[in-house]
């Protein structure tokens, strides 16, 4: 089963407080958000509208515009752009019909698992391509895009970020996305996701990943590539209580998927529940604070 909370000792870097400039843009970009009636459901023209719904206001948090802010350099008007844009990617992707059991097959190996947390209370992701069991297709993403969100659900009070896992170790060519694919997951992680990647521990790189990741470098955001570590021992970045034997650590760590994912599920969804039970308590307003909604005193 996943763990719950990080090791003792372990927890996030305290935020820096906002310059008085950031704190009037954070201020104006609140106000036009909270001005909104309604969004486009899908992209294109002439789209329709609907009104924002009591999940979109929730996810709207003072935090979510400070990233957005961070991701356009403080630039108010493209960090609302941009806000706009990933909630109508929100509803036409149709994240909200990804629920367990459509996602299920897709994860019936363990070639993606949420396990422990590293040194800085960052949820990890684990991308596991020699466990592959399905074909190329555009449900692996949303399968990503899935345990994201999972992953997302259960950092602790004050944590923004996850840190991903990626073991090439006994994979093959044939088992790793094309460059399209990954291109597309870029695009989701760099535009829907700004400011979530915390770390990215890539290991047991063979050499056709090394000539892959090459061709991809163009399309990863500068800043990005700062947070990749490549072949370094995991653990330097992650506890060994928390982390897997086969990774350095001391959990003997067998997926057993009819174990584990109604494990993970279900400590995700009790968190999501307490949130917006918070939420609704603190009157339900769009930017509310992730420190208290994610249960921090």
């Amino acid at each position: 089963k996943p763990f719950e909370h990080p090791a003792p000792g372990c927890k996030p870097d305290a935020p820096p407080p906002l310059t008085t400039d950031q704190q009037a843009k954070y201020d104006a970009l609140l106000t036009s958000v909270q001005a909104w009636d309604t969004l486009p459901t899908t992209t294109g023209k002439n789209p329709e509208t609907s009104p924002l719904n009591s999940d979109e206001k929730l996810w709207l948090t003072r935090e979510c515009l400070l990233r957005y802010l961070r991701a356009t350099k403080w630039t108010t008007a493209a960090s609302e752009k941009r806000l706009r844009e990933t909630l109508t990617w929100r509803r036409e992707y149709g994240l909200s019909r990804f629920t367990a059991a459509y996602i299920s097959p897709e994860n019936a190996t363990g070639k993606q698992v949420l396990f422990g947390y590293d040194a800085g209370a960052r949820p990890c992701l684990y991308l596991l391509p020699n466990k592959q069991n399905t074909p190329n297709s555009p449900k692996q993403v949303e399968h990503l895009v899935y345990m994201l969100e999972r992953t997302l659900d259960i950092a602790p009070p004050g944590q923004e970020t996850l840190a991903l896992c990626i073991d090439f170790r006994n994979s093959s060519s044939g088992s790793n996305p094309s460059i399209a694919t990954s291109r597309q997951v870029l695009s989701i992680l760099q535009n829907h996701y700004p400011e979530r990647l915390g770390r990215a521990l890539i290991t047991h790189l063979p050499w056709y990943i090394t000539m892959f990741l090459k061709a991809l470098s163009p399309f990863i955001d500068p800043v990005t590539k700062t947070k990749m570590r490549y072949n370094e021992p995991l653990p330097d970045h992650i506890p060994k209580e928390q982390l897997m034997k086969n990774a350095g650590g001391e959990c003997e760590f067998v997926y057993e998927h009819e174990v584990y994912w109604p494990a993970l599920n279900e400590l995700a969804d009790k968190r999501r529940a307490e949130r917006k039970a918070r939420w609704e308590e603190r009157g339900g307003k769009i930017g509310d604070s992730e420190w208290v909604l994610w249960g921090g005193e």
